[in-house]
């Protein structure tokens, strides 16, 4: 195990790279060894030698952001700078150009885009990936590792490339997966999960349906059907397409998501069975907090770096109600994917999260 490692992170620009910068910054093992922060930068800042990271992020500022730079991203920099885990807060068509490349310069690294989630073709279609079938794209996904860690924490551990999971998908995988595991639900009775998310969950470049006129004082439902999440759910929770609906909505607020998620029992429960079920699952997850019949707000989650998951059981004891709630930008993409950096590392699992 090693006490400390150069990280670097390319795509700080954005809302999760500025939580992810946040997160490494303040690290306790790594407050020594700031990150490496790489990027395209014009030709007017590579003049001064890169941008402050104060100018793009001012609410970093303070000691140890202060002496940060984005700089031009080059594989030299990272070499020279002896860069061993890299951080891709980048598109998914980026990832995919660079993830082979840092991994022949035998890099680790945590991918938070889309572009290594998926086991299945069938589910990675909707990315519409132009190097599906490569040599490359085929070992590069399978050596990827979904990063769940509560689901996939020894995987994890050894991995090369850990492919950080959905916002979406946390939220409702988390909620689930112990049940279906448990082998309790009606299957055949179906699933659904409602989610909701913040505005940032969409990202930072702007659109005219997350532009403040279309989403104040506005709940809409949108990729009905079609959502990149879903065939993580398929994967991860063990479904076939006709288990599960999964419609997510916008949610006019700035960040978090709230799943409110509906099972029937193929036998009657208990709320104690179905705590237990949990309990147990989660027993050595320090990033879920289990409320029990206390259903979770986003207010709860939002800002910290937890899932919390709760419900409700009808009187039959056949159905229950399950809401999950995290913030999109941490549990669901930056504080997870530290979470993945002390998994991997052998640290403990929620050092510098809690």
């Amino acid at each position: 195990m090693k006490e400390t490692v150069q990280s670097a992170v390319v795509g700080v620009t954005g809302y999760a790279g500025a939580e992810l910068a946040r997160l490494l910054l303040h690290h306790p093992r790594l407050r020594n060894t700031p990150p490496v922060f790489a990027g395209r930068i014009d030709a007017k800042d590579q003049a001064r030698g890169g941008v402050p990271l104060t100018e793009i992020h001012p609410q970093l500022a303070g000691s140890l952001a202060a002496h940060c730079k984005l700089e031009p991203f080059t594989w030299e920099l990272l070499a020279q700078r002896g860069v061993e885990v890299l951080f891709l807060a980048t598109p998914h068509e980026q990832s995919r150009e660079w993830v082979p490349e840092a991994l022949r310069h035998g890099l680790r690294v945590v991918d938070l885009s889309g572009a290594w989630r998926l086991i299945e073709a069938a589910n990675r279609a909707v990315y519409k990936f132009e190097d599906e079938n490569s040599e490359t794209a085929v070992a590069t996904q399978a050596a990827a590792v979904y990063g769940l860690p509560e689901l996939h924490r020894a995987q994890i551990a050894g991995a090369q490339l850990v492919a950080n999971p959905g916002c979406y998908a946390t939220s409702v995988i988390l909620a689930v997966r112990a049940l279906v595991a448990a082998g309790v639900v009606d299957l055949d009775h179906g699933i659904i999960a409602d989610s909701k998310s913040g505005v940032s969950g969409a990202g930072k470049t702007p659109t005219a349906k997350t532009h403040f006129m279309y989403a104040a004082d506005n709940l809409s439902a949108y990729g009905v059907f079609s959502h990149r999440h879903t065939g993580e759910l398929l994967e991860q929770i063990g479904l076939d397409n006709s288990q599960i609906v999964f419609t997510p909505h916008l949610l006019p607020i700035p960040r978090g998501i709230l799943s409110t998620i509906y099972v029937r029992f193929s036998s009657g429960q208990t709320a104690e069975s179905i705590s237990q079920i949990y309990r147990d699952f989660f027993a050595a997850s320090p990033m879920v907090r289990w409320h029990g019949t206390i259903l979770p707000q986003i207010q709860y989650s939002a800002h910290t770096n937890y899932a919390d998951i709760g419900f409700h059981l009808a009187g039959d004891g056949r159905r229950a109600v399950i809401v999950s709630c995290l913030d999109n930008l941490l549990k669901g993409a930056a504080s997870q994917a530290v979470q993945n950096l002390n998994v991997m590392l052998g640290w403990n699992e929620a050092e510098g999260l809690e």
